[in-house]
């Protein structure tokens, strides 16, 4: 691997190490990706697949994720990715769910939204009945991809249409400018972008520690069919108070106060419903939400169980489950973390669960700012 120079080496072929080569390769610079594991396995696939722009916190990460979803829709079809789902639909079950969407429908985020009242919001919903609506959001600008195949398909078609170069099982012990120092040798690049997900000790550990990066465990699950399709991603109420899009409005005061009165064992769990459907009509059902700096791994039967009763609030039924997973990933305040431990080297982290949603648009920024900065041959 020596041998050959390149203009940026990326650490990490998860999504945000892809974004960075989508973005690298679009500036004309010549890549490669090197990752440890001979697949995808991490937060990556492991996750809904669902681009969330309607929620996102107001600001970079909203624009962010705006920008990222015009890039999946693009790169998508030319890389063989279906776009499985469009939309959200936000169900309010309360009073108060539903005055935090009419506030949210008053800001400049709400751009593709409709609010409609209980009778409108219950014809649309179809199959899906809510015990208890006061009204629903829907929004025409989020879109789902299925992860496990979505992530190696962005793969291949980064390495087949713009020549990324990959070099899987290979693990990075140290990065200094212009080399990365692997377990296959020595890597030549003009500038080095580690994007090494929730792994805080191999690389830049203390940069990590610093920003307070710690690791946050979900558990997830796949239902079966439920023999009807839904119109879009489905989230509720409990959304509401994490999603910071409308969690930071001053309306989310009311309906947080309720649900630690009605659901505390949700809120203790971090427990909160997305709802997307495959092809194939299963449900990717969560999630929860963990922190630790290593998470154990075992999945609890009893937050399954909150993450199904919401569900059932939700649908009215409760399908057999088909598949139960954890995952885990990098978790700190704030959307992301971008450092520069070294001249020419970026340490890029998606710290807000939010990578598929938004490491394009970053990876666009990162890329934008080393461009800056003359990378060898390619400037």
């Amino acid at each position: 691997m020596g041998e050959d120079q390149y203009d940026v080496a990326i650490v990490g072929a998860g999504i945000v190490g892809l974004a960075h080569a989508l973005a690298a390769t679009r500036a004309g610079l010549r890549v490669v990706v090197i990752d440890r594991d001979a697949r995808a396995n991490g937060a990556s696939v492991r996750n809904f697949g669902f681009v969330t722009v309607t929620g996102q916190e107001a600001g970079a990460p909203w624009r962010r994720a705006r920008r990222s979803r015009d890039i999946w829709a693009e790169v998508a079809p030319q890389a063989g990715i279906a776009i499985e789902q469009t939309g959200l639909a936000m169900v309010a079950r309360r009073p108060e769910a539903l005055a935090v969407l009419e506030a949210f429908m008053a800001t400049d985020m709400a751009e593709g939204c409709d609010l409609l009242d209980a009778s409108a919001a219950r014809a649309r919903l179809g199959d899906v009945r809510p015990r208890g609506l006061a009204g629903a959001l829907f929004s025409g600008i989020d879109l789902r991809v299925e992860s496990r195949t979505a992530i190696p398909r962005l793969a291949a078609w980064l390495a087949e249409r713009h020549g990324v170069a990959f070099r899987r099982g290979v693990a990075v012990h140290a990065v200094e400018t212009g080399r990365v120092a692997t377990s296959a040798g020595t890597v030549a690049a003009d500038a080095v972008i580690v994007c090494p997900g929730d792994d805080l000790a191999t690389l830049f550990p203390d940069a990590l520690a610093r920003a307070g990066v710690t690791r946050c465990k979900l558990q997830m699950l796949r239902l079966a069919d439920p023999g009807f399709r839904l119109p879009s991603a489905v989230m509720s109420d409990l959304g509401l108070v994490r999603y910071r899009g409308y969690a930071a409005l001053p309306a989310a005061a009311a309906l947080e106060a309720r649900l630690k009165v009605e659901q505390p064992g949700h809120l203790a769990n971090g427990v909160h419903l997305i709802v997307a459907q495959s092809a194939d009509g299963s449900l990717v059902v969560g999630d929860s939400h963990h922190y630790a700096a290593t998470p154990d791994p075992f999945g609890s039967s009893a937050v399954d169980a909150l993450i199904l009763d919401e569900f059932a609030a939700v649908f009215g039924l409760v399908p057999p489950v088909l598949e139960r997973w954890t995952g885990t990933y990098a978790s700190a305040s704030g959307h992301s973390l971008v450092e520069t431990p070294m001249e020419r080297v970026r340490l890029v982290v998606v710290t807000s669960g939010t990578g598929a949603s938004t490491a394009f648009a970053l990876a666009e920024e990162v890329i934008g700012d080393l461009a800056t900065i003359r990378m060898g041959a390619s400037a």
